[in-house]
């Protein structure tokens, strides 16, 4: 399943070698995220009040559009980034997962969504941290590490932005290349189911 990923990292046998090839699985980890997505619209509690909805969609959206700026800086493995999202998080990416699940799960105010998601970052994104800054400080070395010392994984410690003025966001990098477009428009579909779910 992951044999490349579990092997760089440490090829553990047995229960946690199963584990492990689980847990370095990126496909698997954005597959088990977009099916959260539909999770949440599925199990919604009914909304009488649909403030509780629409709070979760905004903190959603701010994630979604996170994402969008942060996949339009980003040349993965040719360049390191390291200003604009890239100076308050070594993945800004992970961090606008985080937002686009935590309003996902607001909105859906299911106890037992909120445990499976919860179990599922904790499960996942730990284990992709520690792989992405594996093979980024084996790509880019000591610049890597100058940068990253700082730098806190997925959750902003400070808001010191460092511009960049020789880079400008790129709108098809973020859009078609970083598939950006698909994931917006999956995200308004489960939304959408949300909204159907918890009003009628």
């Amino acid at each position: 399943m992951a044999s490349s990923r579990t092997k760089k990292m440490g090829d553990r046998t047995g229960l946690a070698g199963l584990i492990d090839q689980f847990r370095y699985h990126e496909l698997s980890r954005q597959g088990f995220g977009l099916l959260l997505l539909l999770v949440c619209a599925w199990f919604t509690e009914p909304a009488g009040e649909h403030q509780r909805i629409m709070i979760g969609f905004i903190i959603a959206a701010i994630g979604q559009l996170w994402r969008i700026y942060a996949a339009g800086v980003i040349y993965k493995n040719r360049k390191l980034a390291s200003t604009g999202a890239y100076s308050l998080v070594r993945h800004p990416l992970y961090l606008g997962n985080f937002l686009i699940l935590a309003g996902f799960t607001l909105a859906c105010a299911n106890l037992w969504v909120v445990a499976l998601v919860a179990f599922f970052f904790l499960f996942y994104y730990p284990a992709a941290i520690r792989y992405e800054d594996h093979k980024l400080e084996s790509i880019f070395g000591d610049e890597w590490r100058e940068w990253s010392k700082d730098i806190p994984g997925m959750f902003p410690t400070s808001l010191h932005w460092k511009a960049n003025k020789d880079a400008s966001w790129n709108m098809r990098q973020s859009m078609l290349r970083n598939g950006e477009l698909v994931y917006t428009l999956f995200e308004i579909a489960a939304a959408a189911l949300l909204w159907y779910r918890a009003t009628t």
